[in-house]
């Protein structure tokens, strides 16, 4: 798992997105699932800063906020780390979330530092 420092040169990039599913992506990366209310898009997370390094487990090292929903609903229960901030990807890692995060207008999807762990298998 290349989450923090620096990827093999075959996989090289200092940008990760963070992308949020209303179901499990599996390991495909099945974008069928992504969240698509009006507002939303993948955020942005520098590797070399954006993850606490736990061993096996991963946090995050500080606030993540996606867009604010203005319209449609999404009840989100996964997430995945990917390659792109937009489109096809290659994913990094997913997980569920500890609880569904229901989305409605005027709701800002966030994760407070520390608050989303990735484990590696």
């Amino acid at each position: 798992m290349h989450l923090q420092g620096t990827d093999p040169s075959y996989r090289a990039g200092a940008t990760q997105y963070l992308a949020l599913f209303t179901a499990d992506p599996g390991e495909a990366a099945s974008l069928a699932a992504e969240a698509d209310y009006t507002g939303y898009a993948r955020v942005a997370l520098t590797k070399a800063t954006a993850w606490t390094d736990g061993g096996s487990s991963f946090t995050n090292a500080s606030l993540i906020q996606f867009g604010a929903c203005t319209a449609g609903t999404n009840a989100i229960t996964h997430f995945a780390v990917v390659d792109t901030a937009s489109g096809a990807v290659a994913q990094m890692i997913s997980g569920a979330l500890s609880a569904t995060l229901n989305v409605s207008a005027g709701i800002q999807p966030q994760f407070a530092a520390a608050a989303l762990t990735v484990t590696a298998d």
